[in-house]
């Protein structure tokens, strides 16, 4: 059954790396680190928090550019979800192993382990962090960060971050707040559905909030040169390489925010176990002519909606003809993904056979699952309660403002110099 979402990952993840890489226009971590000789790792034993995305932007990867460091002694992997090769499929259970190829011991941090170990710190002196995300609360990668970010403060172990871009961009900010009593390891931090920082700039936060993690360690932080907070990833020059086995392009990141709460509540497909992972959203009994026209009379900025049908090959509704409509993007400054969200969820849920926010046999949908996807019950109540979307919409707003000033002294990247942008 999850053969074919690991062999999804490996293809693309292949073509990608075969693909000709033209020059970058931003420099990683990962590649500042190089230009600086490794001099932030010089001597010391690492531990490395990475994936099939941690590579540079000539396509090597991180594990083989620390392993051949000189004065790096790689000692150690460490897996978030999906595991270092990307290839294991959502909410799977990963195991800690040894990697074949390079014979290190592989950590992981997916599983009942989700916060390295004093034992698994034993002999790391700096643990480095190099996982690509993409810009949403929900995704796990920026648990595990904060997480071991805490244990190496706890082992006295410095936390190092090599920085990758937010593909969303660095200026959206959408969606609610988290709501304490609905904290998990896909709701961990107290920031917004989509927060608008690069993984640098959020472990920064993190670092300095009082209260977010028990004990912080000295941190590092190795800047991207060239990156800019208006930057989409097209505009990077680097190749994607897919950060989950649904996440394919970069684009599926924006798609992700604007169906991936689907998923949760249940009774809708969003494309996933299809091509079209979060690019579609249907039903069997929807009108893929008439669900287009409705959406695409409300005018929301940036984004036009195209009638699709579609026969998933795994997942809700297998082998079932599946009606509905296809995402586009005319401008992605102009649309808000959140926004889009909201409407997605409000349209399915009215209408009828639908049967969202019901509990399922797994448990991976329903109202405790989307409650804490969301990070609050209050989306989940007030679709439910029948409020309109612009009522939901509006109750964030304040919420949201105040988000963007706290996150002020953490921005480490600014907005391309009028120069450069060629005004």
């Amino acid at each position: 059954m999850h053969f074919p979402q690991r062999l999804l990952c490996a293809v693309i993840g292949a073509i990608a790396l075969l693909t000709p890489l033209r020059a970058a226009n931003v420099q990683l971590g990962i590649d500042v680190l190089e230009a600086h000789h490794f001099a932030e790792l010089q001597g010391k034993r690492v531990g490395l928090i990475t994936n099939a995305t941690g590579i540079d932007s000539h396509g090597v990867s991180t594990v083989d550019v620390l392993r051949n460091a000189p004065g790096v002694q790689l000692v150690a992997l460490f897996g978030p979800e999906h595991g270092v090769y990307g290839s294991d499929y959502a909410g799977q259970y990963v195991e800690s192993s040894t990697d074949p190829r390079t014979g290190l011991p592989v950590y992981s941090l997916y599983g009942p382990t989700r916060k390295p170990t004093a034992d698994m710190l034993k002999d790391v002196d700096v643990l480095v962090y190099d996982i690509q995300d993409i810009g949403c609360r929900s995704y796990t990668f920026i648990s595990t960060l904060g997480l071991a970010m805490e244990a190496a403060g706890e082992a006295n172990v410095r936390f190092c971050v090599l920085d990758r871009p937010d593909p969303l961009n660095g200026n959206r900010v959408e969606g609610p707040m988290l709501d304490p009593k609905f904290r998990s390891f896909t709701s961990q931090w107290n920031i917004p559905y989509v927060y608008g920082l690069t993984p640098g700039e959020l472990a920064y936060m993190i670092h300095s909030s009082p209260g977010w993690i028990k004990k912080v360690p000295p941190l590092t932080i190795v800047s991207m040169k060239g990156w800019y907070r208006s930057m989409y990833w097209g505009d990077t020059g680097l190749v994607w390489i897919p950060t989950s086995p649904h996440i394919p392009t970069a684009e599926t990141s924006l798609h992700y925010v604007a169906t991936g709460m689907l998923g949760e509540a249940g009774g809708v497909s969003n494309g996933v176990g299809y091509t079209l992972p979060f690019a579609v959203f249907g039903h069997p009994t929807f009108d893929s002519f008439t669900l287009a026209d409705q959406m695409n009379q409300m005018k929301m900025p940036g984004i036009l909606f195209e009638p699709v049908t579609y026969k998933p090959f795994y997942n809700l509704f297998k082998n079932d003809i599946v009606n509905g409509v296809q995402l586009f993007y005319t401008d992605p400054d102009k649309v808000n993904l959140c926004n889009v969200a909201v409407q997605i969820l409000y349209r399915a849920y009215h209408s009828s056979g639908t049967h969202m926010f019901r509990p399922s046999d797994d448990g991976d949908s329903g109202p405790s699952a989307f409650d804490h996807i969301a990070g609050t019950d209050e989306l989940r109540l007030a679709i439910q309660g029948g409020k309109t979307p612009e009522e939901i919409i509006a109750s964030w707003q304040q919420d949201l403002m105040a988000f963007r000033e706290a996150r002020r002294p953490y921005l480490l990247y600014g907005e391309r110099p009028r120069t450069e942008a060629g005004n």
